[in-house]
């Protein structure tokens, strides 16, 4: 935001210098092109990383089908991305939860017709607990190690 004002800046300060052509070089190309790559970039970052087995990844069960279209349902206004992280087990999904590698992670709850989700962020946390329907998943909240110390 900043090289957008100092570009502005700059190509009034052009201008009233009478060069004409260099202050609408530097309005469009200093001000409009840097703040529009500036926030392209930053929108298409945001990625939410959903961590599940291996073995779930492969084959989804349609609840999992269910849960992950209700996912991307949920998160596309706040044009969060969802990315399907997999992992070999159980322990290793929790500690890539625990060492802050992805946001969320899917669990199967015996048969596979209930999930378990579990997020370390308290705001993917809110949203999911007012937009899922128990009947899909069960949330939980776990604050990673250092939130938990704060």
């Amino acid at each position: 935001m900043i090289r957008g004002i100092l570009g502005a800046v700059s190509a009034l300060i052009y201008a009233v210098l009478g060069a004409a052509d260099v202050a609408l070089t530097e309005a469009l190309v200093g001000t409009l092109l840097a703040i529009m790559l500036y926030a392209i970039a930053v929108r298409s970052s945001l990625v939410l990383r959903l961590g599940v087995l291996d073995v779930e990844s492969a084959q989804p069960s349609d609840r999992l089908g269910q849960l992950l279209d209700d996912l991307r349902r949920i998160f596309d206004p706040y044009h969060l991305r969802l990315e399907l992280v997999p992992y070999a087990t159980a322990q290793a999904l929790e500690r890539a939860l625990m060492d802050k590698e992805i946001h969320a992670v899917c669990t199967s709850q015996g048969d596979r017709d209930l999930y378990q989700t579990t997020t370390r962020v308290q705001r993917l946390y809110d949203i999911m607990q007012s937009e899922l329907t128990p009947a899909v998943t069960s949330l939980t909240y776990a604050p990673a190690p250092a939130e938990k110390q704060k």
